[in-house]
């Protein structure tokens, strides 16, 4: 099989210290503590393929960039999910949505319509929004995320940016900026959404207070960036007026540079701080974004769609002296793949409902016949009544099976992804085994629940 190579221009690991010894090809051993500090990097509505490194031709993300030349980086990343709430919930909790039942980003109950419509034209949505969120609040609250996984190895947590579970302590996390308050506007982030658009302090005001503590910290950034409103500084929208189509395609492109700025700066300051080399980054998107060229929205076969514009994204793992730089391009890995891979670098068991593995383990890689996706309507109620796809990813194939009841006259759809990265060619008609052999391969992971 032939695969994709895309540009890029890599930073390769030249020397290793003699007194290193090499464990697999993604780790090296080297005189590092076991609890370095962790910072969760996440873009918010950015398509896999609008990096620099990713082979973009005009947005440029030299932070980034640099990052994923430090890291190991697997170009064929996903999350299970194309829409924020459900994906930032399983990239805290390693779970699927249908284990986490955070399945969209409004809750509705049968009969809602009419005063749900009601009530977002006049405004005044927090009422019903906060009365059919509760459950999901309640049993979120129930769940092992990662902050409470790592309370015991001594370390303080911090959230900033993108939040729709409430107040931040719904997720374990010591302190944070969202409030979660529905009376306060606390819908999906609030104050948080502040980190990055208006500046770092309280980031790095953070950072300094672990740093006084002497205690290792976990730190959620997930700035509301590259995400509407698309509002870039005019000195950066300049660069692009004359290079996109359309200016609204021109302000998404700049969107992304900001964010890639931001990263650059929390970067930095952590390297002022002389804490890179005690530092794991890790980087990824909760879904994607394709720009519409004549409007401020985004195309249906982006964001909340089952395509890869919506789901596919970069994963980037990076512990100088510890994690070896490394580009794949071939192996598929998942965002709920996070998780156990920061609890094996810290020798904490994973607990057993935790589906994904350590990817700085090649067999496990190596070995793995496939990962899932699945979709949910945006206002949600049950797995049952709101699913829209299942997907399942297999090297080179990709399933998308839509859910008959809600999406009525959608037919199977079988890609190879690794040939045909845009989805132009429909192999199921082609290939009824394959079709087959992913339908039970969804069918076997749905009955491990």
């Amino acid at each position: 099989m032939k695969n994709i190579v895309l540009p890029f221009i890599t930073v390769l690991l030249i020397l290793i210290s003699l007194s290193c010894k090499e464990t697999n090809q993604n780790i090296v051993e080297s005189e590092v503590s076991k609890s370095p500090n962790i910072v969760l990097i996440l873009s918010d509505d950015q398509s896999w393929t609008d990096y620099g490194f990713m082979g973009h031709e005009h947005i440029k993300t030299p932070n980034l960039d640099k990052l994923a030349g430090e890291s190991l980086t697997f170009t064929r990343g996903y999350v299970p999910t194309s829409l924020c709430s459900p994906s930032l919930a399983t990239i805290i909790t390693g779970l699927y949505p249908r284990d986490h039942m955070v399945l969209g980003n409004d809750r509705v109950l049968p009969g809602d319509d009419t005063t749900i419509r009601r009530e977002k034209e006049t405004g005044n949505s927090a009422s019903w929004r906060t009365n059919n969120y509760k459950p999901v609040i309640e049993n979120f609250k129930t769940l092992n995320t990662l902050p409470k996984m790592l309370k015991d190895k001594g370390y303080l947590s911090f959230q900033t940016g993108k939040w729709w579970i409430g107040n931040y302590a719904n997720g374990g996390f010591d302190e944070g900026m969202t409030h979660g308050d529905p009376q306060r506007k606390g819908r999906h982030g609030d104050y948080g959404l502040e980190i990055g658009r208006n500046g770092m302090d309280t980031l790095y005001n953070y950072i300094d207070f672990a740093l006084e503590e002497e205690k290792p910290f976990f730190m959620w950034y997930a700035p509301f960036l590259p995400h509407s409103p698309h509002n870039p500084p005019d000195s950066l929208l300049q660069k692009y007026l004359t290079k996109a189509p359309t200016e609204y395609v021109a302000k998404y492109w700049a969107m992304c540079e900001w964010f890639d700025i931001t990263c650059g700066q929390l970067m930095d300051y952590i390297e002022e701080k002389g804490q890179t080399e005690n530092t794991l980054f890790i980087y990824v998107c909760d879904n994607g974004w394709v720009q519409n060229e004549q409007n401020s929205s985004y195309n249906k076969i982006s964001k909340r769609s089952p395509y890869d514009y919506g789901m596919r994204t970069p994963i980037m793992y990076k512990w100088k002296g510890k994690i070896e730089p490394k580009l794949d391009t071939s192996l598929l890995s998942s965002s709920i793949d996070i998780i156990p891979t920061i609890l094996s670098l810290l020798d904490i068991e994973k607990p057993q409902d935790l589906k994904g593995i350590d990817v700085l383990d090649n067999s496990m890689l190596e070995n793995r016949k496939a990962i899932f996706g699945e979709i949910y309507a945006h206002d949600f109620y049950t797995v049952e009544s709101s699913i829209y796809y299942k997907i399942a990813y297999s090297n080179p194939y990709k399933l998308i099976a839509p859910n008959e009841k809600n999406k009525p006259g959608e037919k199977i759809q079988l890609y190879d992804i690794y040939n045909d990265p845009y989805e132009k060619v429909d192999l199921s008609e082609s290939m009824p085994e394959k079709v087959t052999e992913l339908q039970n391969m969804i069918e076997a992971s749905w009955k491990e629940n």
